[in-house]
């Protein structure tokens, strides 16, 4: 499975509604705090639009509702990896991506046969509290060296601009949030991607 270049991350299935038609083909759902009902609703509102679009749907974290609705990938963090049964993960036939920041984090995600890695923050990101600075672009080109072909995605403070250079440096994926969230024009910023990056 080959996976679009660009990434973006939406934290309701209101956004892959309005946006996933404009022609987006990888995509996560990332959805944190809210209640079993509210999150079931929005990764089946999610699926459904993502499959009439021909787009693949990564659901953030919530793995056992990922199985339950039917999902084809699933992105873990470090500390989901912790409660997280990859044999059940497996056994349903998800996808499974992977975040890393160091080595360490790196090694155990290699151990599962992960589907991508993610390695973040590239540069400062507005998105969330981290523990980890931002790991430079350099860092794709070691990581590219230590996964071999598995795929890499690159994540945090990404935009249009620094794209390129994260590709230059072996990401094969640019994820994208605030850029186009906090944009004034959120469908001409996916647009302005999709032409970037195609």
């Amino acid at each position: 499975m080959i996976l679009d270049r660009f990434y973006p991350i939406f934290d309701s299935a209101d956004w892959l509604e309005r946006l996933v038609p404009l022609g987006i083909k990888l995509v996560q759902l990332r959805i944190k705090d809210v209640p079993a009902k509210t999150l079931r609703t929005h990764i089946r509102r999610a699926k459904s639009v993502c499959a009439a679009q021909g787009c693949t749907l990564v659901v953030n974290d919530h793995w056992q509702v990922a199985i339950d609705e039917g999902c084809d990938y699933i992105h873990l963090g470090q500390e989901d990896l912790d409660t997280a049964d990859i044999t059940a993960i497996r056994a349903a036939g998800l996808r499974l991506g992977i975040s890393t920041h160091d080595k360490a984090e790196l090694a155990r995600a290699l151990d599962l046969a992960p589907d991508y890695v993610a390695l973040g923050p590239v540069y400062p990101t507005i998105l969330k509290k981290m523990k980890w600075r931002e790991q430079g672009v350099a860092k794709l080109s070691t990581w590219r060296g230590l996964i071999g072909d598995v795929p890499l995605i690159a994540i945090g403070g990404m935009n249009i601009d620094r794209a390129p250079g994260a590709f230059a440096a072996g990401a094969d994926v640019v994820a994208a949030v605030t850029d186009i969230t906090l944009h004034e024009n959120p469908e001409d910023r996916v647009r302005a991607w999709l032409a970037a990056t195609r």
